[in-house]
Parts: structure tokens; C-alpha cells; sequence
């Protein structure tokens, strides 16, 4: 990791920085950190990480925070740090215990806070086309989602491709996007029973939201279509095609679009 200059202090560039492992700088607990307009909560998660929540409503101000977070672990670590976990409101932090510990770390985590701004999390802007075949072998639930709306499955379809969705995490499976952006009057609960199997690719609506199966998996959101689009290749230096930040749109694509653009051997 880069060295880097002091954050806390007055100004004065000789002040010490708790990043400094020979500095013994250590500040009392405290729970709640707060920047404008914005709480921030701290809390241990075992004995081997650190949870920052950033306020309780998912929102594309907070997930510029988090990705200012990451962006700043990325670039500066610190002593016994291991790896974070952004999520919709909070990135989990984890380190080795047996190099440092909560007391140590939470200091650390606010003097990040004090030296990062939202705009700092600001992603350049990019827009990824997702063809989907709708319906079908490849969308069984479209039907049902029509059938919840009060619409048709065209309507349905035509909905669904003309938003711009935001992703705002990854999680549940690798590669997995959870968007933000569906139309309302698409939104459909969840299964009472999950499948057991759905294919990689699937594109689904669970309550609010809509998604991308990147792997086969089991799952209970409504099936609506799948995509012939690779989402997470193993073999990629960048496994998995999205991430927070980006925004993409749906488009339908025929069943042999949908055949030409699987047998293609490029992956994604």
C-alpha cells in the first residue's frame, strides 16, 4: 500500500498520522460519527471486523460514500487489514485479530471518515446494454408478473427494458447485481417456494427490485427472462462484469439473437 500523509490534526503537515505504525495515537470510542447530513455507526462484527452503516435507506448519496470507503482501502491500508465488504448501507471491514483489534481499528475508521467526501465516491458514468430474451423456457414467470401488475406481458416487457438501473451492490452469489430503478408497477413478491435450480442468467424481479443470476443457483425471485451475457467468468482477470456504481439497461432480443450471442466463445 502507498504511504500517505497525515488526515487528522490541524493542518500542520508534521502532525502524526495513526497510519503511521510507529505512531501511538489512540482516540476514545466513539459509536456514532457524524458528517453532514449523513450518522455514521460503528460497530464489531465478532472479533474480526468492523461495520460502518452509513444511515438506514438505500440511496445513491450513501453508496457514493461506501465506494469512497473502498476507494480509500484500496489505496491505504492498515496494520493487520484483510479485506471489506460494501453492501447497501454499510461496509463490513475485517482484519487479523491477532494483529490488531476493534479498540485499535475504530480510530482508524474515524479518522477515514473525517478525511473522505461523497463526491470522492463518484464513479464515471457507465452504461452496459444487457440483451434478454423475455418469456418462455428462459422467463416461465413473466406470466405471473403480468398477472400481479394487471398487464400484459408486452407492458411488462416494455417496462422493464425502458428504465436505467443503477447497480448498488454485489452479493448473494459472485457476480450477483442488485439494481435499483425498477418501474413500481412491475414489482412482484417473491416465491413462497424458491427453485432449487435457476439457469446463470436468469433475470428476475424480487419485490422492488430486479436482478441478474450470474451462476446457477437456487432462488426465489420471479423469472422473467435470462440473458445469453456471461456475468462472472472465473477465468477473467475482472470476474465478474458489473459492479457498484454502473448502470445498465435491458433490451429484447430475439430467440436467435439469444442463440448467436451464447455460442459465441468470447465470454462477455
Amino acid at each position: 500500500m502507498k504511504e500517505r500523509g497525515p488526515l487528522i490534526g490541524n493542518g500542520n503537515s508534521s502532525a502524526p498520522s495513526i497510519f503511521d505504525p510507529d505512531c501511538i495515537y489512540l482516540q476514545s470510542i466513539k459509536p456514532l460519527i457524524m458528517r453532514p447530513a449523513l450518522s455514521t455507526l460503528c460497530y464489531p462484527l465478532g472479533d474480526q471486523a468492523i461495520v460502518i452503516q452509513l444511515g438506514d435507506e438505500i440511496s445513491e448519496s450513501i453508496l457514493r460514500y461506501i465506494t469512497s470507503i473502498c476507494n480509500f482501502l484500496e489505496e491505504y491500508s492498515f496494520e493487520g487489514f484483510t479485506e471489506y465488504v460494501p453492501a447497501f448501507t454499510t461496509v463490513t471491514i475485517f482484519y487479523d485479530p491477532l494483529v490488531t483489534d476493534y479498540e485499535t481499528v475504530v480510530p482508524l475508521m474515524e479518522e477515514m471518515l473525517e478525511a473522505i467526501h461523497e463526491d470522492d465516491g463518484a464513479v464515471e458514468p457507465t452504461t452496459i446494454d444487457i440483451p434478454v430474451l423475455y418469456g418462455g423456457v428462459q422467463g416461465p414467470d413473466l406470466s405471473i408478473v403480468a398477472a400481479h401488475s394487471g398487464i400484459s406481458e408486452e407492458e411488462v416487457i416494455s417496462l422493464h427494458t425502458s428504465s436505467e438501473y443503477l447497480v448498488y451492490m454485489i452479493g448473494f452469489a459472485p457476480g450477483f447485481p442488485y439494481l435499483g430503478g425498477l418501474d413500481e408497477r412491475i414489482a412482484t413478491p417473491r416465491k413462497e417456494s424458491p427453485r432449487l435450480q435457476i439457469s446463470a442468467g436468469s433475470v428476475g424481479i424480487g419485490g422492488g427490485q430486479t436482478g441478474i443470476y450470474p451462476i446457477e443457483t437456487p432462488g426465489g425471485w420471479q423469472i422473467i427472462g435470462q440473458t445469453p451475457l456471461n456475468l462472472f467468468n472465473v477465468h477473467s482477470t475482472q470476474p465478474a462484469l458489473l459492479k457498484a456504481g454502473n448502470r445498465l439497461r435491458f433490451f429484447a432480443i430475439t430467440e436467435a439473437e439469444f442463440d448467436d450471442l451464447k455460442n459465441r466463445e468470447d465470454g462477455y
